[in-house]
């Protein structure tokens, strides 16, 4: 896996001015966690910068443990830290490291700044050293052993490293400033006592550095040129400088620089609270699948691709902000989108007779494993039989009008299979259940159409009830039911904002035969219930899974945004209760919005109940929907989208005849449309569908880039218009042909020999500084890959010339 691609983030700035300015030969990072639980999404972005930043501009980056707490480090989540890094796709060589390994270069500083008179033995406990501290209108108030001599403080501290004192008799304090408005910089403790084993140094030490006084001199040891925290550190920053100007490190030096942390949506990334809701059973330990730990990504199914895209989607900023859970899902959707094979499963089965079906005889049928793929080439087998099960969700005995499914004397289409028509019920005696529908089939109708031409409105998932195989699947939902779990009543605490919901465990699941080969950690998409993994412990041949184990499928996410359609729908409800007059019964949503819902053609198609309800009405949607997602290869809510709208659904329909990318095109209606329109309508704008296609078929070809692409497509929304025309009169269009500005990449490259030189010995963040020269001198009208492609090669041939 690749790093974070380089964007225009301010600290890549910072970097590359640096190298530009001669400050350092070298971009040295590093990623320092303390090995006290397991790696979480936060850490993950924080990897990404930390290694895809050494990556990009030639450098290296450092792995380093924090351990320097004893009694809560352990070698195991070492461990574990090396093996998630190593599966988010980097890897730090022979650049391992530990702040343990520096405690005697860490002491010795320690007595530099007592030599200097920067820092003293404090004998005060630790509750009047945190009240001597003062507040933040209030300075501090010196300690009473302030002053003492330098020899005397020599000594105490030789005598706390010794073992001569109990936990908490002295700690090592920084002699800085008691009134500073930084309440860091306040005589900060810099070393403990602490009698505890060691995981690597055992009982050698009884003193460990603190934070503040270890990071800094570990970065300065190691020659680290950047080093990168989150916001929650900015007031550090002062106490980094102090130390390692005192303690004698000259510039350039080691400097700190801070990012905004990730905070995401109904997830704690607090460690404190990871570690709380592991501990007291909350969830099955750090690799459950509801965790935000990297471990529990893996397990769910994630895969490191997906997280890349994600905190690429999030950036790098100096701005707190809270990030929409539904981007992460999104990012893991689209990943999954194209690499998961798709197959069939029931979760709740219910048994099927087709008493018009031959006993005894199995049909072959062949369905695409990948349907967005043309051609289809990779293929399964569905055996269809007298007797299958279908979820129960999917038959209701007396359906409301918008029920497009299966009941008493309807038809539906068995997905890659036939018409299906039910003629009767079976009850349990006992009970009244369902237990059984008696059905029969059109055998004319192979394949989902029938020659008469008649239209069924619903299409239904099914397996043969003899030949499908036992599946244990557990349905994974988000772990907190409020977007902040920590905001709760006073006195109460985030364990409250569970989620109750957040695992529900089928065990009578039945799949596809074709899923019995599938082993620990492979993906799949259960058609129109979501993507799911082999569980990597329980599941057959798993770590945990015994020899006769079966297998086990964890949901990954749904198809479609349930959680936020559950959210909208609540909240929607609750606003109508409260406008609702006493006594007022609820209106059907139909009826209270006039019958016509949000103006067709509107950016989105109007909220998802407006697209289910267009969708009702106009039989042809629910067609395309199932085309969109069965045959074109969009995702789930781009389909909803682009089916729940007759003149968006149009407009698709009209540019994917002009040029067939039907992806390129459903990113332009569901991403840019919106934007442009704003609440306006597609049909009060000049854009056709013949255009769109068209200006879709000039980014694929490399005529037009996607920034320009945008400034036409928003006259094309604006007014209408020729794309090509368009194109031309702005002056966008782009060479596509190497010939045209070879000799233009070769002169850049001569005229900069030292920087030539500097990017093969390794400084590849200067192939920025090459495609600028090119595409200065060409006006921007040049293809970047082709221009890329042409440099790379250029300097590469100069390789040891």
């Amino acid at each position: 896996m690749a790093s974070i691609e380089r964007g225009p983030d301010f600290i890549r700035a910072i970097v590359e001015r640096h190298l530009a300015e001669g400050r350092y030969r070298e971009v040295v990072t590093r990623f320092p966690p303390e090995p006290n639980g397991y790696l979480h999404i936060g850490h993950a972005q924080a990897i990404g910068v930390d290694f895809g930043i050494a990556r990009e501009f030639g450098g290296r980056c450092h792995l380093r443990f924090d351990d320097t707490n004893p009694i809560t480090e352990e070698g195991r989540y070492a461990a574990a830290m090396q093996e998630d890094i190593r599966w988010l796709g980097h890897d730090w060589g022979e650049h391992l490291y530990y702040a343990s390994d520096y405690f005697e270069r860490m002491y010795e500083a320690g007595r530099t700044l007592i030599r200097k008179g920067k820092a003293y033995v404090d004998s005060q406990t630790e509750e009047e050293i945190r009240a001597g501290r003062g507040t933040v209108t209030e300075p501090g108030v010196p300690s009473p052993y302030r002053d003492r001599s330098v020899e005397e403080n020599l000594d105490l501290f030789a005598r706390m490293r010794a073992g001569e004192f109990p936990d908490g008799a002295h700690v090592l304090r920084g002699k800085i400033d008691m009134a500073s408005p930084n309440m860091v910089m306040r005589d900060p403790v810099f070393y403990r006592i602490r009698h505890a084993h060691h995981y690597r140094t055992g009982d050698d030490w009884c003193i460990y550095p603190l934070y503040d006084f270890a990071h800094c001199l570990e970065d300065a040891f190691e020659g680290i040129t950047h080093s990168i925290c989150t916001l929650e550190f900015e007031n550090n920053r002062e106490i980094y400088d102090w130390i390692l100007d005192e303690v004698g490190f000259e510039e350039p030096r080691t400097h700190q620089y801070e990012f905004a942390r990730l905070n995401i949506e109904y997830t704690l990334l607090s460690k404190r609270k990871l570690i709380r809701l592991v501990n007291e059973g909350h969830v099955s330990g750090w690799d459950d699948p509801r965790m935000p730990t990297v471990a529990g990504l893996r397990r769910r199914g994630v895969t490191p691709e997906a997280i890349q895209a994600f905190v690429q989607m999030v950036g790098v900023t100096k701005v707190d902000a809270r990030t929409d859970f539904g981007k992460l899902e999104y990012a893991i959707r689209d990943d999954l989108n194209s690499r998961a094979p798709r197959v069939m499963a029931v979760l709740r089965p219910l048994k099927v007779v087709i008493t018009n079906f031959p006993e005894g005889r199995v049909e072959a049928l062949e369905a695409p494993l990948y349907p967005h793929d043309v051609p289809l080439e990779d293929t399964r087998t569905i055996p269809f039989s007298r007797e299958l099960f279908i979820d129960r969700e999917d038959f209701m005995e007396d359906p409301p009008e918008d029920f497009f499914r299966l009941a008493p004397g309807r038809e539906v289409r068995l997905r890659y299979a036939y018409f299906l028509r039910c003629d009767e019920v079976v009850r349990d005696p006992r009970t009244g259940d369902v237990v059984e529908l008696r059905c029969t089939y059109d055998p004319d109708t192979r394949g989902g159409s029938a020659p008469d031409g008649r239209k069924v409105r619903g299409t239904i998932h099914w397996v043969s009830s003899e030949q499908s195989i036992p599946l244990e699947v557990r349905l994974y939902d988000r772990l907190f039911r409020t977007a902040d779990p920590d905001d709760v009543p006073e006195g109460g605490d985030f364990l409250d904002n569970l989620n109750p919901d957040s695992l529900e465990v089928v065990t009578r699941a039945r799949g596809e035969p074709w899923l019995a080969g599938t082993g620990p950690g492979e993906r799949v998409q259960f058609e129109r219930l979501g993507y799911f993994v082999t569980d990597l412990r329980d599941s057959r041949g798993g770590s945990d899974a015994g020899s006769d184990g079966g297998l086990v499928f964890n949901r990954i996410v749904t198809l479609r945004d349930s959680w936020a359609r559950k959210v909208a729908r609540s909240t929607a409800d609750q606003a109508e209760d409260t406008k609702r007059p006493k006594g007022a019964e609820k209106m059907p949503r139909s009826e209270a919005d006039g019958g016509e819902g949000r103006p067709r053609g509107s950016a989105r198609g109007g909220a998802r109940e407006d697209r289910d309800g267009a969708r009702r009405v106009d039989p042809e949607l629910a067609v395309r929907f199932e085309r969109y997602t069965a045959e074109v290869g969009l995702t789930e809510e781009e389909a909803d989208v682009l089916s729940g709208d007759r003149a968006l659904s149009d407009l698709f329909e009209a540019a994917v005849a002009t040029h067939d990318n039907p992806r390129g095109v459903a990113s332009w209606i569901v991403n840019e449309l919106p934007r442009e329109l704003d609440a306006g309508l597609v049909s009060e704008s000049g854009l056709e569908g013949e255009a769109l296609g068209a200006l879709v078929a000039l980014t694929d070809s490399g005529a037009l880039s996607r920034t320009g692409a945008r400034e036409v497509f928003s006259i094309l929304v604006a007014r209408g218009g020729d794309p090509d025309a368009l194109m031309d009169a702005m002056g966008l269009r782009q060479v596509s042909d190497p010939e045209a500005f070879r000799a233009l990449v070769a002169a850049a490259v001569v005229d900069n020999p030292e920087k030539a030189a500097e990017y093969r010995a390794g400084k590849v963040g200067l192939m920025g500084f090459f495609m600028g020269q090119v595409m200065r001198e060409v006006g921007g009208a040049a293809d970047p890959q082709v221009v890329r492609a042409l440099l790379e090669r250029e300097l590469g041939e100069g390789e040891g010339a």
